[in-house]
């Protein structure tokens, strides 16, 4: 069901704006008509990625829901379910109460699937730059066995703690690209603009400089004249390096380096753990069956050789054995996670031991990533301190000396 926007006139001729979600643009007049409003303008809402006939969305490009507003309305949608409320009119709450405009387009198209008869599962397929294919997968499950509420809970949830642990990054390294960036930018005021005047006082003494001088000067004299070649050459190293780590190859040794880096690595393996452990567990607790959740999981774990281990687990399970011994070989699964799965396996209770690891990961990589930021803050510090030193020392000392001459 289309979406129209409209601008008109209250009574008191106050301009007012907003939307109608109605069967066609007569019946939207209608509809603002009887409100007591003047109408001005009213078009068809559309988002990006529509389709033009019919108001019919096609599929959205990626980016255009975000994260956070798809997790409220999950939590919305649960809440609307378990209070006994049909579906379609859960949607139609939904849609009338969102506020980003191409979710709202998303929950009218699919409204009027589910309406027509349409399985909720398969109107959320056909949006998959909005809804992940664990999304759908959980709805599937809880629709088939009746549990589309409890689906709905679990699931928002997941997306909740996803938010959050996305949050967490992004908060923990804002502090050091600003510091970055602003070094970054005061050494190059530094080398262009002051240094080229000071190294003139210098030089023009006709004296031997100290090396370091002789360094901070020739560093300042590269970037005036040759400013241009740094700027090609760090385009290059981005964008050779970028090619080179998009290539099967190249990703393959990118990734294993990430896994080896000190700090960072065992950041990396915590998240991509408690990222296998916590989908695995929410999929397969939805009903989920077990191979085709571990397909899934190993979509979503973004480094290779993790990503592999997964593979060859699913295929281990496929054939009859244990789902352990891979994630075991890998050497990337901490033997306590590892551990942990075998005793779910052999007691039947692998989804409940899942939920316990991925718990007990996103509780360290909270307390890991707040170490990193205190880790990383004070090396900030000092190399910012040790490159104003540098400079201070290479003006200071010939200045020194000067003076000593002239005594």
């Amino acid at each position: 069901m289309p979406i129209y926007a409209y601008k008109g006139l209250d009574k008191k001729g106050k301009e007012v704006k907003a939307t109608v979600n109605v069967e066609s643009i007569a019946a939207a007049k209608a509809k603002v008509k009887s409100l007591g409003i003047m109408l001005v303008e009213i078009r068809e809402q559309k988002a990006q990625g529509t389709s033009g006939g019919g108001g019919t969305i096609s599929r959205l490009k990626g980016g255009s829901v975000p994260v956070d507003d798809l997790a409220i309305m999950t939590r919305q949608l649960a809440t609307l379910i378990k209070a006994k409320i049909q579906i379609v009119e859960a949607l139609t709450a939904l849609t009338d109460q969102v506020e980003n405009p191409n979710l709202r387009l998303v929950l009218s198209d699919l409204k009027s699937k589910v309406n027509e008869g349409t399985s909720l599962a398969k109107a959320l397929q056909d949006h998959p730059k909005v809804f992940t294919n664990v999304y759908v997968n959980m709805v599937e499950a809880g629709e088939a066995s009746g549990t589309l509420e409890i689906v709905l809970v679990r699931l928002a949830d997941f997306t909740e703690s996803q938010v959050k642990l996305k949050n967490k990054i992004k908060g923990a390294m804002t502090y050091p690209i600003i510091m970055g960036i602003f070094g970054f930018g005061m050494m190059n005021v530094i080398f262009i603009f002051v240094i080229p005047k000071i190294a003139k006082i210098l030089t023009s003494q006709k004296r031997e400089l100290p090396l370091i001088t002789a360094i901070c000067i020739w560093i300042s004299n590269f970037m005036l004249n040759y400013w241009w070649l740094v700027i090609i050459s760090i385009v290059a190293i981005v964008v050779g390096t970028s090619k080179y780590v998009n290539t099967a190859k190249g990703q393959s040794q990118w990734h294993a380096v990430q896994l080896k880096l000190p700090i960072l690595g065992v950041l990396i393996k915590m998240i991509n753990v408690s990222r296998f452990c916590s989908t695995l567990g929410t999929l397969m607790n939805s009903g989920v069956p077990i191979l085709t959740a571990l397909n899934i999981v190993k979509n979503l774990i973004p480094n290779v050789h993790m990503k592999d281990a997964v593979e060859k687990a699913r295929i281990s399970v496929s054939e009859g054995a244990s789902l352990t011994q891979p994630l075991v070989q890998s050497g990337h699964f901490p033997p306590l996670v590892t551990h942990m799965i075998k005793l779910g396996e052999k007691s039947g209770e692998l989804e409940p031991m899942l939920k316990i690891i991925s718990e007990n990961y996103e509780d360290q990589v909270q307390s890991k990533i707040g170490g990193l930021t205190s880790i990383l803050e004070p090396i900030m510090m000092i190399c910012l301190g040790g490159a104003v030193g540098f400079i201070v020392f290479a003006v200071v000392i010939p200045m020194m000396n000067m003076n000593s001459i002239s005594k």
